[in-house]
């Protein structure tokens, strides 16, 4: 909603503002299908050259993202703490039938309680493989502290291509925006024995296409890439919780301990509180029951 929104007062603004200045927008509109045709079409064009068929799927996936904003809410934040409470309970009461929990996480009943995040196969496979890492008795809890990390970063580097993707294309479309405004001239040399009043239209109509360029780099797909950055940034918070409370876990420390370090490093505004995580580990107990 806040992106229709923002997008609404950039037009409102930019062609308002040109109107209310006295400026006709028949100039603007009669260039406008051809100037398009030009910069979006090379934009485009380009977009395609630079990324292969899984990029381009991806990025067109994470432009909605702008509109959607971060998958992960603060309930699926308190869902994760109470769904890593009962896998750390299990793991330490009864480590054998912690296996059917990890090995077949889409058959588990502590999992299938959850059911946005077990439909989330990363997080699911970070938390599998590090509680099987456990189970194995990794005796050096840093290292896998150093796995996951690493493993974190190569995800968020992957989930960034679209932002990248979006990026490069905005720092593009000045320049062909130019390369569309040259063609204006080229278009309007060939007329130069014309009236004024039509070379006048010629130029104002060649300027156009380097309007297009700066407005929907700077005015939009700009702003679109920053703001994917963003919600990508915001929504791998949700995998650095999942190795805090398993790190914490594997350094053998109380379960609620855990917990509460999982919750301190959640971002303020997703943080459930004390009494609110408290009431929500009671349910999980009960359900459990």
């Amino acid at each position: 909603m806040i992106g229709i929104i923002g997008i609404v007062v950039i037009f409102a603004m930019v062609f308002g503002g040109y109107l209310a200045s006295g400026g006709k927008m028949a100039i603007i509109l009669k260039s406008l299908p051809y100037e398009m045709i030009i910069i979006g079409g090379a934009a485009v064009g380009a977009f395609v050259i630079g990324n292969d068929l899984s990029s381009i799927v991806h990025t067109l996936k994470d432009v909605g993202k702008v509109f959607k904003g971060p998958r992960w809410k603060p309930a699926d934040y308190r869902d994760l703490l109470c769904l890593l409470f009962e896998l750390i309970r299990v793991a330490r009461q009864n480590p054998v039938a912690l296996e059917e929990h990890i090995e077949n996480p889409a058959e588990s009943a502590i999992f299938g309680r959850y059911p946005k995040i077990a439909k989330d196969h990363e997080a699911v496979d970070l938390i599998c493989d590090t509680l099987r890492s456990a189970s194995m008795n990794f005796d050096d809890p840093h290292q896998v502290e150093e796995v996951l990390e690493k493993r974190i970063e190569g995800h968020l580097h992957h989930a960034m291509h679209s932002s990248h993707a979006l990026q490069t294309m905005a720092d593009g479309l000045p320049a062909l925006g130019i390369v569309a405004a040259v063609l204006g001239v080229i278009k309007t040399m060939g007329s130069i024995d014309q009236p004024p009043e039509i070379l006048g239209k010629l130029i104002g109509g060649a300027l156009v296409g380097t309007f297009l360029g700066v407005f929907m780099a700077y005015g939009i797909v700009g702003p679109f890439a920053a703001r994917v950055k963003d919600v990508i940034t915001e929504d791998n918070h949700f995998y650095q919780l999942i190795r805090e409370v398993l790190v914490a876990n594997l350094h053998n420390h109380a379960t609620n301990v855990c917990l509460e370090v999982g919750r301190q490093n959640t971002p303020g505004h997703m943080r459930p509180s004390y009494s609110e995580l408290e009431e929500a580990l009671k349910a999980a107990k009960q359900n459990a029951a």
